[in-house]
């Protein structure tokens, strides 16, 4: 099935038009910033800096090109398998039309378990970052290559005040620096090129080496195996996320706790660099630990004022074409 970037985009936001037909943006903004007071953002980056790989286990209802990933496909069950074999977070696929997401199933998984969750879709809106934080996430995935520079920074802030974290990721090399410099602090690299959906497994570990300390670093797709757990932790990973392989696996809970304890044995033989980058990573974000405990500390969320003036893009380039 050949889609065209435009597509993906067009189809999120064409979700997002319905919700907002229900739900007006003021509102959806002033509730999502009650829900931030109260849990400023730190919960993803946290938990990503533990000792070794830590796992983002993502709840997928299909894909374009294979159909439907599992049957019974139940987003809460699937996540309570993840919770209860070492994930350190769940991912959830929110896009309805080619993913058979919802943000039902966002808050299905955010209700049912104590790990933080990450709203995955193609978000290019504000309204989708407010909806996020309303459905109970804890991050919310930017991607690069639908974004500018001003905008990815403008998301980025957004989301921290309502009480997100932001995964920016990239494929392209040279949309290292603008993920860098969004100021997310977590930082992911696609292994998939979204304009021909080739996977290629050792792009992220050519890139590793150009991400500075104090970013935590975030491997995507392509990661099957502890073999595969091994080598990002050696060009210092400091989490991936799997979700085909685990949805379509028989037993999904099993498959997440070999890449899990794969993930802990790499903490015993881990390189000098990637001690480095996660000391460096754990001191910039002291804000986010408070945060986790519940101690006192960091800065004060966005308010309302704060985001009248972000000025985001009516569209994106919607040349690529994406195969799926």
């Amino acid at each position: 099935m050949k889609l065209r970037l435009s597509d993906l985009v067009e189809a999120a936001r064409e979700s997002t038009r319905r919700r907002r037909a229900r739900v007006s943006e003021a509102t959806l903004r002033a509730e999502a910033e009650e829900l931030g007071a109260r849990n400023p953002a730190g919960r993803m980056r946290a938990a990503l800096q533990a000792a070794g790989v830590s796992v983002i286990a993502e709840v997928k209802g299909a894909s374009p090109l294979r159909g439907p990933l599992r049957e019974p496909f139940d987003p809460r069950e699937l996540a309570e398998a993840y919770a209860g074999n070492g994930a350190a977070a769940v991912s959830v696929l929110t896009e309805v039309r080619f993913f058979a997401g919802s943000l039902e199933h966002l808050l299905a998984v955010s209700s049912s378990i104590e790990l933080p969750t990450l709203r995955k879709d193609f978000v290019t809106e504000l309204y989708q970052v407010f909806d996020a934080a309303s459905a109970g996430a804890s991050a919310v995935l930017l991607i690069a290559e639908l974004l500018d520079r001003g905008a990815l920074c403008e998301l980025v802030e957004a989301a921290r005040s309502v009480g997100l974290d932001a995964l920016v990721e990239f494929h392209r090399p040279e949309l290292l620096v603008p993920a860098v410099e969004a100021g997310s602090g977590i930082v992911g690299i696609n292994n998939r090129d979204l304009d021909t959906m080739e996977v290629d497994f050792e792009h992220a570990l050519r890139l590793a080496r150009e991400l500075p300390d104090g970013v935590v670093a975030v491997a995507e797709s392509a990661i099957a195996g502890p073999h595969d757990v091994a080598r990002v932790a050696e060009v210092g990973f400091d989490a991936i996320l799997v979700g085909t392989a685990l949805v379509s696996a028989e037993d999904p809970g099993a498959a997440l706790a070999e890449l899990v304890e794969a993930g802990r044995e790499t903490d015993e033989a881990a390189t000098p660099r990637r001690k480095r980058r996660q000391a460096a990573a754990r001191s910039a974000a002291p804000a986010a630990h408070d945060a986790v405990e519940g101690k006192p500390g960091g800065s004060r969320p966005a308010t309302a004022a704060d985001l009248e003036d972000l000025d985001l893009p009516d569209d994106i380039d919607p040349t690529g074409a994406v195969l799926l």
